[in-house]
């Protein structure tokens, strides 16, 4: 038989387009060849095991179109996967762009064969697969089949027809490695061309880029229950959020109003633990329960790590940094973006996030415009509250003295011993407000070390934080919306001594803030409570994304307003059987009077009847409005979502999955994708129930 590595391309047709229909079982000699057409893909390695993963059509197609080109020549660098990997054409690598992460290979691909182990098909290599490009097309050209070709690891392909392409795998003995391969061993199938084999090719992503979120990730290097980086996590909730917007916002994608939000991981946890903190630790950790001790060490050491004044630095910055070099990379990489920037945070992420936050300094336009605004206020209610001030304190009959002087609020706690008694104000009345004005500097709220304006500060209010930090590094760009998942923020703050955050006070850069959770989340703590202490209130109940409550929900209130409209009902057919039992007998001629009077008691009672028989606050539908602050722009802030039917068997089983549901929740990712495209006037195709 003539072997097909000697065989001449001579008589080869231009390439046509992929055929409509399948090739025809046995073509006559003579047949009629079109070329294959190749598909792009890449080796996803993940613990030692190989699987090839497919580009996208448009990422195959534009790589296809450098290769044909010619481009390959010259180290052409093709952008795919959304921009956040680039294709290296000349080393055939794909590389990341925004974080670090091992190179992975990248083949043309047009012939497969099936894998023993999980039956995937694998690709040959691109050289390999010319040489059965090459005998197929002398096959087809001529109608030889029964073509045997041997593969650069000396096993055998055997084209019987264009339907049925086989690849043996001889069985050899440890020292018959020269031997001639024989056709020994399970068959494997062989396959030309991707559309012939069962693989899903991935859907694109659309060009437009609308918005961008950092997302940083909590303690330890895993984000989930299934131990995966954040890396890996953030693409989890960057798909859920295409297939949210498809599902959501379908009308907006059709008037070409919506493109895609891109989500960026944010590491810091490499930066930690570089620092050489794990070979200190090393050194002083016991050597019983080995893999104990070092999970310890490698998560739960992180919250430790944040409150130490030295490390609680080195996280900050990393964090900082590393935000400010995603960013100017991404507008180097997409100049044409004019969309917004917000921040997410899982955990203690969010914590870090928080603090960052509350650290930033307001433009100084910002700044005189706020003071314009004070000192606006100041002129009609500053000498109102001194005069409220001195009332409280007994001391009326020196209000005019004040007016005269035009001393509002501010002016007053600026005021020493010497000023007063310049004013004329005896050693009595200036001892009483030197005492208060100290008393109520001791409880100013310092928001962080003074970096947010005094303008915020309340009398009854205590500081927001007292982190370890003085130093604060400053974001390039100011954050539309702060989402905290699973979030502590409240813990931390309660710990630091924080017993209310000023309802004045919002974020000095940032509007929005939600703060999401599950409600089974053992790390997860409220904020609304720290600004409205005096009010018992349900957090906001977040929608499911098919647009209704979970059936388990459902029933359970079911189930709750049935057991109340049940126990009314009993409660009144008791109290009429009572009274008719002890009720004494009248006259016949009070028969008239009395049943007046049993009509008039009766509808009395209807009215606490009807009102019980109304669900409970808990279980209506409509939530008041509450005002909670400026904290999310008066908007509400803590959002718990539904938990799953087979979580509600039992909370302590599921506390851990809790924690680490939010990158895969659709209800999680639909709430932020509607909180940001509102902030561009686009809303969802149809409003969610129980939504804001």
């Amino acid at each position: 038989r003539r072997s097909p590595r000697s065989s001449p391309m001579s008589a080869q047709e231009p390439p046509r387009p992929p055929p409509a229909a399948a090739e025809p079982p046995e073509p006559e000699p003579g047949g009629r060849y079109e070329a294959v057409v190749p598909h792009w893909f890449w080796c996803k390695v993940t613990d030692t095991r190989e699987r090839w993963v497919p580009f996208s059509a448009q990422d195959s197609e534009r790589l296809e179109e450098a290769h044909g080109a010619g481009r390959a020549q010259d180290d052409a660098v093709v952008p795919t996967s959304g921009g956040r990997y680039d294709v290296h054409l000349r080393t055939r690598q794909r590389v990341a762009v925004y974080w670090e992460e091992e190179a992975a290979e990248v083949r043309r691909c047009t012939w497969f064969y099936k894998g023993e182990k999980d039956n995937k098909f694998i690709p040959y290599s691109e050289s390999f697969s010319e040489e059965l490009e090459e005998a197929y097309m002398i096959a087809v050209t001529l109608g030889e089949w029964k073509k045997k070709l041997e593969s650069p690891n000396r096993e055998v392909i055997i084209l019987h027809n264009p339907k049925l392409m086989v690849h043996y795998h001889p069985v050899a003995s440890s020292d018959d490695w020269v031997s001639t391969p024989t056709e020994q061993g399970r068959p494997r199938t062989v396959k030309r061309g991707v559309e012939n084999i069962a693989v899903e090719i991935p859907n694109g992503e659309p060009l437009q880029i609308d918005h961008l979120v950092f997302v940083v990730h909590g303690i330890g290097p895993a984000c989930d229950i299934r131990f995966r980086s954040i890396v890996q996590c953030v693409n989890d909730f960057r798909n859920v959020s295409l297939s949210m917007l498809q599902a959501h916002f379908k009308k907006a994608q059709e008037q070409q109003q919506v493109g895609r939000v891109e989500f960026l991981p944010v590491n810091w946890h490499s930066s930690l633990h570089s620092t050489g903190v794990d070979v200190d630790l090393e050194r002083i950790t016991l050597p019983s329960i080995n893999r104990l001790r070092h999970f310890i060490n490698d998560t739960i050491l992180d919250v430790f790590f944040y409150n130490s004044s030295t490390y609680c630095q080195t996280i900050v910055d990393t964090v900082a940094s590393e935000m400010n070099r995603l960013h100017r990379l991404f507008l180097q990489r997409n100049p044409q973006f004019k969309g917004g920037v917000s921040i997410a945070g899982h955990s203690l992420g969010s914590l870090i996030l928080f603090d960052l936050l509350t650290n930033q300094k307001a433009d100084p336009e910002e700044d005189e415009h706020c003071a314009q605004g004070s000192r606006t206020a100041s002129s009609t209610g500053g000498t109102k509250e001194v005069k409220e001030i001195l009332k409280k304190l007994e001391l009326s009959e020196y209000c005019d003295v004040f007016e005269k002087e035009k001393m509002d609020r501010q002016a007053l706690f600026l005021c020493t011993e010497k000023n007063l008694k310049e004013m004329g104000i005896p050693l009595g009345p200036r001892m009483k407000i030197l005492h208060y004005i100290s008393s109520k500097k001791e409880m100013k709220v310092c928001f962080l070390h003074g970096l947010c304006s005094c303008r915020h500060i309340t009398s009854h209010s205590i500081p927001l934080t007292q982190g370890p930090l003085s130093n604060y590094p400053q974001l390039n760009y100011k954050p539309t919306i702060f989402f905290a998942f699973g979030s502590p923020i409240g813990m931390f703050l309660t710990v630091r001594g924080v017993k209310r955050i000023d309802p004045n006070y919002s974020l000095p850069t940032c509007k929005g803030f939600f703060n999401i959770y599950h409600p089974f989340d053992p790390v997860a703590y409220r904020i609304e409570p720290m600004i409205v202490p005096d009010l018992e209130f349900e957090p906001m109940l977040l929608p499911h994304h098919k647009g209704r409550k979970r059936m388990h929900l459902e029933l359970k209130e079911g189930l709750t307003r049935m057991s109340v409209d049940l126990k009314n009902n009993l409660l009144g057919s008791l109290r009429v059987a009572w009274q008719s039992f002890t009720r004494s007998p009248v006259p016949a001629l009070e028969a008239a009077s009395t049943e007046a009077e049993a009509e008039a008691e009766a509808g009395t009672e209807k009215h606490p009847d009807t009102k019980a028989e109304e669900p409970p606050a808990a279980v209506k539908e409509e939530t008041p409005l509450i005002n909670v602050g400026r904290l999310n722009g008066g908007n509400r802030i803590d959002y718990v979502l539904q938990e799953k039917p087979i979580e509600s068997f039992n909370e302590y089983l599921f506390a851990l999955q809790g924690h680490l549901c939010y990158w895969e929740s659709e209800d999680t990712v639909l709430l932020v994708l509607k909180e940001i495209y509102q902030t561009q006037g686009i809303t969802l195709d149809q409003p969610l129930p129980g939504s804001q």
